[in-house]
């Protein structure tokens, strides 16, 4: 009653579900305000569908991945039509076979390939109560899939306490006074006077479970003045109900309220504890219970809670169910353990290691946490509670607790054992490198790594601590890290410690102009023959950071390599700082189209991950190639998103990307003043960095600025300037541009562009060749030298284009013109958003739907919705017209 609106709404979701359109939605409110009523409401309108249930309890809240099991039963014999990769992620979570640790977002786009395979038979329900009180490792997956739900035929609604669900919500609070009055007199033997209604709407603000409890001792219970707390007055009556029962009844309620739904270890545990358990009937009797199909189902959580909080004896029931349970649910049976130990228990504690072990091999890290936690409390030796605070700070950062890591590190003290220390330092230094101070991440590596005695462990330390340098700008740590690096590297036995000191200090000396290109050649070698780098999946991205400080043409294959394994291996939570790399790689080739699909997912899985360095340098990377494409209101967007996470972060390499984007943003504009202004803040950002690489250089576009406002001088002497720092690096990106900015200003201007364009050869940056084409055309032409002039406009326009540089193929349109040149313009195709693109070229490279799906975390119903976009927009109808009007 009062729901009408809200059935409504259920009632769209699950039609939308039977004709493709897929949904979900969380209803959260109060104990008793009617979620699972309009739940069982959603289940009459699912007649036909496939309906898959699962419901939340505290007791089976530490299994992972139970409630998913609950879910994916009917489906798991379409486990083996699903990818392989993804097949066996949730055969290993749901504990179906052996296997190895495997991602927590994998789990996630295993379920969504199994449902929407489950789906294709007929629509389906999921419906799961109480979703607060399921294990996190469930709850992530089946949000992970929810999220992605579009084009299937597929709805899921959940049922939670929670005010911040991780599904879109609808609130649900009291129901008015109309549909009180009905709700009371329909549960009333005798008839209820409006002000006692009245009384009662006010006292319970209209929660539906409490008007009823509450109705029969209103005049007892309720105040004229004052309202009454809901929670606590329902709590004591579900507990005089219980206990109204006899001895034997309230003794078996209690054992089902500790042991679970499972009537079999519920009758098992009632038997250690000589408890007949034929007295539950008793409560089923009292309608607090129901038993049908061998479960004991409560019909509120809050029986449950109340009947658990005042039942004597706790940890006796509790070592009874341990009992009942067996070494064979070796999880549970820990965990009851746990419960039932009053002090200090060695032999516990052990059990819940091996608890969390298993949960850790699931990817349910919030499991582990939980379990490394209570097996520290329950260890009386210091030396080995300390050590299990680590573990459990370890795995509460995996599930994304961060403030319950550090708490746990704090926990943990003082340590002496070094091995652990290691590993305490390294955690306290990732998390602040993703999620609090770079500065700190730096400094916490820089001084473990001088505390180690090992020197491979204390070189990956300072190649970290490089790495944090990187984002921070900070040439000057870096260098010293740099040389503290070679002083130890002869020392160092493992290839995978040599390979990253090698590429930490070549880096180092690059961002101050140094030298080290000869030291990341080795690193990339080094890392790529050995393999030993790959399975480190915080460290994965050095392999990617060697071929994008080098720029040229030979480096760049290994990393897409990788990528696609990590992308067949579905391991979503290493995937945004891969993806941030190659976007990066791909926005300094010709592959502009890809570079976008890319950078959007490597944003949208940064937010879902929670990885804000990887997000701030994914929107500064986005930012500078929405500007190249004459972009400007997304620029200016991206730049605005982008610029506060690297203000408050330290993250200045990412401002460094937001100011080049905004600079070059206004010279494609045609805006050299503004331009003139974004550009001399960053060169005045990057002198207080002391960030002296080339490559980081805005010189060759303040020169064109300064040529453009008439300030010919001042633009000389910076590309003179530019030229040395340039040459002094060495390398062909950096020295193309520098050749082309001294082209523009010199008299003998064809040695410097035909040198430029010869470096130019040696990297695979198309957009920078077409900048250098249409500087040396627009250079001959005013030296009146228009036929000279007209293969260098045409091929930069040609290039532009291809790009979709708009602004730019505008410009050398125009200089074309004026060389007497009749051109015919390319007409523009309807843009493709960023997942429409990527989709299309996975599609192009030959990839199968379900392929493409399992590339992409979404369903192929999803996939095959995009790619009908896709069609209509480009006017196509065959995956052969796509392949060809794709970059």
């Amino acid at each position: 009653m009062g729901r009408d609106s809200e059935r409504q709404r259920i009632e769209r979701l699950v039609a939308g579900a039977r004709i493709g359109h897929g949904g979900a939605l969380a209803l959260t409110g109060e104990p008793g305000v009617g979620k699972t009523a309009l739940l069982r409401f959603a289940a009459e309108c699912a007649f036909g569908m496939n309906v898959l249930r699962a419901a939340g309890s505290v007791p089976e809240q530490e299994i992972p991945f139970g409630a998913l099991h609950q879910v994916l039963r009917p489906a798991l014999d379409r486990l083996g039509e699903i990818p392989g990769p993804q097949a066996r992620a949730l055969s290993v979570a749901l504990a179906l076979g052996p296997g190895e640790v495997v991602d927590r977002f994998a789990v996630g786009a295993a379920t969504l390939s199994l449902l929407c395979r489950f789906a294709e038979e007929r629509p389906v329900a999921v419906l799961l109560d109480d979703l607060h009180l399921v294990d996190r490792a469930s709850a992530e997956a089946l949000a992970f899939a929810a999220r992605r739900l579009a084009a299937d035929p597929i709805v899921l609604l959940a049922t939670t306490r929670s005010p911040d669900p991780p599904l879109p919500a609808l609130p649900l609070s009291g129901i008015d006074l109309a549909s009180a009055g009905a709700l009371v007199a329909s549960r009333s033997d005798v008839p209820v006077s409006p002000e006692l209604i009245a009384r009662l709407h006010r006292a319970t603000a209209g929660n539906p479970l409490a008007l009823i409890e509450l109705a029969p001792e209103a005049h007892r219970h309720v105040s004229p003045e004052a309202p009454l707390p809901v929670s606590a007055a329902l709590a004591h009556e579900f507990a005089a109900q219980a206990g109204s029962l006899g001895e034997a009844g309230q003794a078996a309620l209690a054992v089902a309220a500790v042991a679970g739904t499972d009537l079999r270890v519920v009758a098992a545990a009632c038997r250690v504890l000589d408890v007949p358990v034929d007295s539950l009937t008793e409560a089923e009797s009292a309608g607090l219970i129901r038993i049908a199909d061998g479960h004991v189902e409560f019909r509120h959580p809050l029986i449950r809670a109340a009947v658990h909080g005042a039942a004597p004896h706790r940890r006796s029931i509790h070592r009874a169910v341990a009992e009942a349970l067996g070494p064979h649910d070796a999880d549970r049976h820990a965990w009851h353990l746990a419960e039932a130990a009053v002090g200090p228990d060695a032999h516990v504690a052990d059990l819940l290691v091996g608890a969390a072990l298993r949960a850790h091999e699931r990817s349910a890290h919030d499991v582990a946490s939980a379990a490394y936690e209570r097996a520290a409390r329950l260890s009386p030796d210091a030396g080995r509670h300390a050590a299990l605070c680590v573990s459990a700070a370890e795995s509460a950062w995996l599930a994304g607790e961060t403030a319950r890591s550090v708490s746990l590190l704090d926990e943990a003290g003082g340590l002496t054992d070094p091995g652990v220390r290691l590993r305490a330092v390294e955690l306290r230094a990732a998390i602040a490198a993703r999620t609090g101070s770079l500065t700190e991440a730096r400094d916490l590596c820089r001084v473990a790594a001088g505390e180690t005695g090992s020197p491979d462990a204390g070189v990956v330390l300072l190649a970290d601590a490089v790495h944090a340098c990187f984002y921070l700008g900070d040439t000057v740590t870096g260098v010293e890290l740099a040389h503290e690096i070679e002083a130890v590297l002869e020392r160092v036995t493992t290839p995978r410690a040599r390979g990253l000191g090698q590429m930490a200090a070549g880096v180092a000396r690059i961002l101050a102009n140094r030298g080290g290109a000869g030291q990341i050649r080795a690193a990339v070698d080094l890392l790529a023959s050995s393999g030993r780098l790959r399975d480190d999946r915080r460290r994965l991205s050095w392999l990617m950071i060697g071929p994008l400080f080098l720029r040229d043409s030979d480096s760049g294959e290994e990393l897409r390599r990788i990528v696609a394994d990590a992308r067949a291996e579905t391991a979503v939570g290493t995937l945004p700082a891969l993806l941030f790399h190659v976007a990066r790689d791909e926005a300094t080739t010709n592959q502009w189209s890809r570079a976008e699909a890319t950078y959007d997912e490597a944003t949208r899985l940064a937010r879902e991950t929670g990885q804000e360095t990887e997000l701030a340098m994914c929107l500064a990377g986005l930012a500078w190639l929405r500007a190249r494409l004459g972009d400007e209101e997304r620029c200016r967007d991206l730049v605005a998103e982008a610029l506060p996470i690297c203000r408050a972060r330290d993250i200045h390499i990412g401002r460094v990307w937001s100011l080049f984007a905004l600079g070059e943003l206004e010279l494609g504009l045609g805006d050299p003043q503004k331009a003139l202004a974004h550009l001399e803040e960053l060169a005045a950002l990057l002198d207080e960095l002391l960030l002296t690489d080339p490559d980081l250089s805005p010189a060759p576009e303040l020169a064109d600025a300064m040529v453009r406002l008439g300030r010919r001088e001042e633009a000389l002497r910076v590309a003179r300037r530019f030229g040395a720092e340039a040459a002094a690096k060495g390398q062909p990106w950096a020295l193309g541009r520098a050749e082309r900015t001294l082209g523009v200003l010199s008299d003998d201007f064809d040695t410097h562009f035909e040198a430029a364009l010869s470096f130019h050869h040696r990297t695979l940056d198309d957009f920078e060749t077409a900048r250098t084409r249409l500087a040396y055309g627009a250079r001959l032409r005013r030296a009146r030298r228009r036929v000279d002039a007209r293969p260098h406009l045409h091929a930069a326009l040609e290039t532009f284009e291809n790009l979709r540089a708009a602004r730019w193929a505008d410009v050398a349109a125009v200089e074309l013109g004026a060389t007497g040149e009749t051109i015919e313009r390319r007409p523009r195709s309807e843009t493709l958003t960023p997942q429409e693109l990527q989709v299309s070229l996975l599609l192009a490279e030959g990839k199968t739907t379900r392929e493409v799906a399992a590339a992409l975390f979404l369903s192929p119903k999803t996939i095959e919705y995009h790619l009908r976009k896709v069609y209509t927009k480009l006017g196509i109808r065959s995956r052969a017209e796509l392949a060809d009007r794709l970059p």
